[in-house]
């Protein structure tokens, strides 16, 4: 019945008080009085809301006198401060438990507190009602605002973006509309978000209401995307789309924007429906492509700064907003061209010749190469057929060499125009790469851009007069053996003079194998059997000659017939120089048509 924390706090003996209590109750005994009080307090439910009065503190609790047969007490921290404490104040509290080990009965003022705040709340607000409240602290998943009660405010709904460190909050009063009230668990969710939106809302219509397209408002830009940046003009935002920044070219939005900043813009569409409005910045402006034609007039020359190149061609800027193309065939008259970087770089300064405008399509073709003169259009005045001239061996190809006339402008040596008598099979045979050689002008086409070029033009022709003079059917002359083939096998004669020894003229006996008889090097004495000088041919034989080798004997397979050769006057292959002039010519232009799509 006497709270033994009071009687050891002032010394007072247990036994010594229980007498004295005998002799002022009249003999009854102590087990009496106990009962009569516990049956006064039947009433006295757990989680009861009891009204006591503060009789003092010891260590960090609160003591109270609530009615109950025995005391009761409250941790001092359920108080905000210490000096809330005040003896003889009333205080609600309620009770938790009955008495402890201690003698005491538990109790709660925060807990008293709450479900009296609680109370207050639901009398007071319904879902969807605004409350404000101070941001007391942070707890998993948002943060709890003290409106007399705690009530749980989710991170998600904080803001409309995202919040970052939401600890930032504590401390601050934030207005937050009830999204539920769970009375059972009596709790309380609120969004801040919420009302937020429906500002936003309300100010995006207050403004789609007041403003119209080519109207110029302000706005800070609130997000940079790479097609362009949204920008808030206050309650809705709208997209400056990157093509709409500038009159000229940006790669990135960042180029001119940055989070932020604060701009004027004019409205260039509204989508009432869909609450989309598009906006630019270039529209504030002329559009420079109005006057393009006036400024930049076809056929002028212009001076621009090169801006891009792709693999067709170079971007050239005239002025802001204003670039045009170059394309790859306009860099040079003569250069071949793999790519425009081997022409120009970003960066340069450059002279061009306007080509032609589309305003429609915003597009302007420049030409750089038509800056200078064309080369080829006096090139048959400069280079007229039969003039010997010098010139640089550029590069060998199987069917001859380009041969650079002049600054940028090659000329073809086809191999059938290397040597009156001798079969060129490749270019190296008669020349080399780099050096300075003597040739004729053979042709010039000014249209294909083509000039054909030849070096044994430079000397008579030996077969009108000299080759028939110096050889004659039915003489045995000296050679030497340059190349094998199935059918025959070359002979020099002398000087490039080659005769063919046909695989029929080696021997009267059958030959399967001519290496079976001469080989590659062999100095031989054959026989003139054929002269052509029209075809350019000098026929040879083995027959008959003193000296000659003599095949090795070959034995017959049993299951398979020796192979018959057949022979006749048309199996022999044209020499290197056979063809009319008109097929070289047309063969020349093929393959030179073949180098310039290499």
């Amino acid at each position: 019945m006497v709270n033994k924390l009071v009687l050891e706090k002032y010394d007072i003996k247990q036994d010594e008080i229980e007498k004295e209590l005998q002799e002022i109750i009249g003999g009854d005994s102590l087990e009496k009085i106990e009962a009569a009080f516990d049956t006064s307090i039947k009433n006295f439910d757990l989680g009861t809301i009891l009204r006591g009065r503060v009789l003092g503190v010891i260590g960090n609790n609160v003591i109270l006198d609530t009615g109950y047969k025995s005391e009761g007490i409250v941790p001092l921290s359920e108080f905000d401060t210490a000096e809330d404490v005040e003896v003889g104040a009333d205080i609600e509290v309620m009770l938790e438990s009955f008495e402890d080990d201690t003698g005491l009965i538990q109790i709660s003022k925060r807990k008293a507190d709450r479900i009296r705040g609680w109370e207050k709340i639901v009398n007071k607000y319904q879902e969807g009602d605004v409350v404000t409240g101070k941001v007391v602290r942070k707890i998993k998943g948002g943060l709890l605002v003290d409106v007399g009660i705690p009530i749980f405010l989710p991170a998600s709904q904080i803001d409309i973006k995202p919040p970052g460190e939401i600890a930032e909050y504590i401390g601050t009063e934030v207005t937050c509309k009830i999204l539920k009230i769970d009375e059972v668990q009596q709790n309380i969710i609120v969004s801040r978000r919420k009302l937020i939106e429906e500002e936003r809302n309300k100010q995006k219509r207050e403004f789609l209401d007041s403003v119209e397209v080519e109207q110029v408002v302000k706005g800070e830009v609130k997000n940079i995307a790479d097609f362009g940046a949204f920008i808030d003009l206050g309650g809705i935002d709208g997209l400056l789309h990157i093509t709409d920044m500038s009159w000229g070219r940006i790669s990135h939005p960042s180029e001119m924007l940055a989070i932020g900043d604060e701009v004027d813009v004019k409205i260039l569409d509204i989508d009432a429906v869909k609450d989309k409005v598009s906006l630019g910045l270039k529209q504030k402006t002329e559009n420079p492509w109005t006057s393009v034609e006036e400024k930049y007039p076809i056929g002028s020359k212009i001076k621009g700064q090169v801006v891009n190149i792709m693999s067709y061609g170079a971007f050239v800027k005239l002025e802001t907003g204003i670039e045009g193309l170059v394309h790859i065939s306009e860099m040079s008259w003569t250069r071949r061209i793999n790519h425009p970087s081997d022409v120009v770089a970003i960066g340069d300064s450059v002279e061009a010749v306007v080509l032609n405008i589309n305003k429609d399509k915003e597009e302007i073709s420049l030409s750089l190469k038509q800056v200078e003169q064309n080369p080829w259009t006096n090139i048959e005045e400069k280079y007229p057929p039969g003039v010997t001239i010098k010139g640089k061996v550029r590069n060998l190809t199987n069917y001859g060499a380009f041969i650079e006339i002049d600054e940028g402008i090659d000329g073809l040596l086809h191999i059938s125009d290397m040597s009156w008598s001798k079969k060129v099979a490749h270019p190296s045979e008669i020349i080399k790469k780099g050096e300075m050689i003597e040739v004729k002008i053979l042709s010039v086409d000014k249209d294909k851009k083509r000039v054909s070029l030849g070096i044994k033009q430079l000397t008579d022709d030996p077969w009108k007069k000299e080759i028939p003079d110096k050889y004659h059917v039915g003489d045995i002359v000296k050679g030497k053996v340059t190349k094998m083939t199935d059918f025959g096998a070359f002979i020099d004669l002398s000087n490039g003079l080659e005769g063919l020894l046909h695989i029929s003229e080696v021997s009267k006996e059958k030959i399967k194998k001519l290496e079976s008889v001469i080989s590659i090097g062999q100095d031989l004495d054959v026989k003139i059997v054929k002269i052509e000088p029209e075809a350019r041919k000098i026929g040879l034989s083995l027959k008959g000659v003193e000296g000659a080798p003599v095949p090795a004997p070959e034995s017959e397979s049993k299951d398979e017939p020796a192979a018959e050769v057949e022979v006749t006057e048309n199996a022999a292959p044209e020499s290197a120089d056979a063809g009319a002039p008109e097929e070289v010519a047309a063969e020349a232009a093929e393959e030179v048509k073949e180098e310039d799509n290499a």
